[in-house]
């Protein structure tokens, strides 16, 4: 496979800068996780909770999403969803409802406290964040391949 891709006449046109800014992204990327998950802990919360509360705050329905969202948010199996969602209602995180229009539905919505978690996060993020967006602006001339 490593053989398809150097010959791959597309390779040809990054440069040994474009490999550079790809290396200085990923270590990048792998320190913002990192942080993220030191984050996270500090604020009393596992990654993954931190990342269910985000899917729950961030969902554009304003009725807060399914299990089925929240499962697709997290790329994990529905049944994991569940019992992440059942720990995150015991810690007093969120509340399921059911949906308004659609019995058969079960919708997540943050509590006070899983609110003020996940924005005093997502304050933080977008900050470090803003301080990685130049790492970023590295790929805007990278050619289409």
């Amino acid at each position: 496979m490593a053989h398809a891709l150097r010959a791959d006449p597309l390779m040809a046109r990054l440069t040994d800068g474009d490999f550079s800014n790809l290396l200085a992204f990923r270590v990048a990327l792998r320190r913002f996780l990192r942080w993220s998950e030191a984050q996270a802990a500090g604020a009393g919360l596992t990654p993954t909770q931190h990342q269910l509360l985000l899917s729950i705050r961030g969902h554009p329905d304003t009725r807060g999403p399914t299990m089925s969202d929240v499962a697709n948010y997290l790329l994990v199996r529905h049944h994991s969803a569940v019992e992440l969602v059942d720990r995150a209602e015991a810690a007093g995180l969120l509340e399921r409802r059911p949906d308004p229009d659609d019995h058969r539905l079960v919708r997540l919505v943050l509590t006070p406290t899983g609110s003020d978690k996940v924005s005093s996060l997502s304050r933080l993020h977008v900050e470090e964040l803003r301080r990685l967006a130049p790492l970023l602006e590295a790929f805007a001339g990278l050619p289409e391949l």
